[in-house]
């Protein structure tokens, strides 16, 4: 019904940058909050950022002034910026989306994870 696709993940040093991408695609009417949460092994999932559709911001404190989260609504697609990389941020991350579907349900959905792995 609603797709989430992710990209961006990969193998970085510690100190360099990275860029997440998440398009959401498929029978969508509206899409309000997205955001992205990451898992490192042996942890729980923990939210990283949220957007709202106006564009509000927060962020775990651990990537304050590292980590952006922006939107395009018009792309239904958001992203996250990830700069001064530290070992510890080495995860999965996925994208979640609340989406309001033509069908006129609401649905909260997530991506498939995209590995990033900062690594010297």
């Amino acid at each position: 019904q609603v797709q989430l696709v992710e990209s961006g993940g990969g193998l970085v040093q510690p100190g360099g940058s990275l860029r997440l991408s998440c398009a959401a695609s498929g029978s969508i009417f509206r899409v309000n909050a997205m955001g992205w949460h990451r898992q490192a092994p042996g942890k729980q999932r923990e939210l990283v950022a949220r957007i709202t559709e106006g564009g509000s911001t927060n962020y775990l404190d651990s990537v304050k002034g590292r980590f952006t989260i922006s939107r395009d609504n018009a792309k239904n697609t958001v992203y996250l910026q990830m700069n001064s990389l530290k070992p510890e941020d080495t995860a999965v991350y996925y994208c979640n989306a609340q989406v309001w579907t033509r069908a006129h349900t609401f649905i909260d959905t997530w991506g498939q994870g995209t590995q990033v792995t900062v690594s010297s």
